[in-house]
């Protein structure tokens, strides 16, 4: 583990712009995205707000979260993850603000200097691109979340734990 100086994150806003190096953003009211009136038009769609991303031997899962521990902020980061064999996307259910922490893939562990955090509005949902560090799921409020991921042979998950007392502190977020 390699240790660092305690980095300080603030979360902003989630925007499609910010988050884009990390993967997408899922908002059906993304002003954007124009929905396509289905079923003799009594349904809206909003199509493709994010890919699914697998390797060969992969395939995409969907599962229901039921995330029944909320927390609050300041909050000591302590591990990350990252998922190299597939993408990731959660989507609320029901409204639940969620707090986002994000590292390039690119790197071996993820450095809290390029670190950027973001919370949502309780109905945005996320999708992290394939091997993109990032916070396990952290809700500020309880709720049920569909999520979207990677099963299959291989191992799609590594974690970093930071040394003690060098993990990020997480503040409450601007605005």
């Amino acid at each position: 583990m390699q240790a660092y100086p305690r980095t300080i994150l603030r979360p902003r806003r989630l925007t499609r712009a910010a988050f884009a190096p990390f993967g997408e953003v899922l908002d059906a009211a993304d002003p954007g995205r124009a929905p396509i009136a289905i079923n003799g038009g009594t349904t809206l769609r909003y199509d493709q707000l994010a890919r699914v991303e697998t390797d060969d031997e992969g395939y995409g899962a969907i599962s229901l979260f039921q995330a029944h521990e909320a927390v609050s902020l300041p909050l000591v980061i302590e591990v990350m993850e990252r998922h190299p064999l597939g993408s990731q996307a959660f989507m609320p259910l029901t409204r639940c603000r969620f707090v986002i922490v994000v590292a390039p893939a690119a790197s071996r562990q993820p450095d809290p200097a390029t670190m950027q955090a973001f919370v949502t509005d309780g109905r945005q949902g996320v999708s992290y691109r394939r091997g993109t560090w990032h916070l396990p799921l952290t809700v500020l409020d309880m709720a049920h979340l569909l999520v979207v991921d990677r099963k299959g042979p291989g191992c799609n998950l590594n974690e970093h734990v930071f040394a003690p007392g060098t993990g990020p502190l997480l503040l409450p977020h601007e605005g």
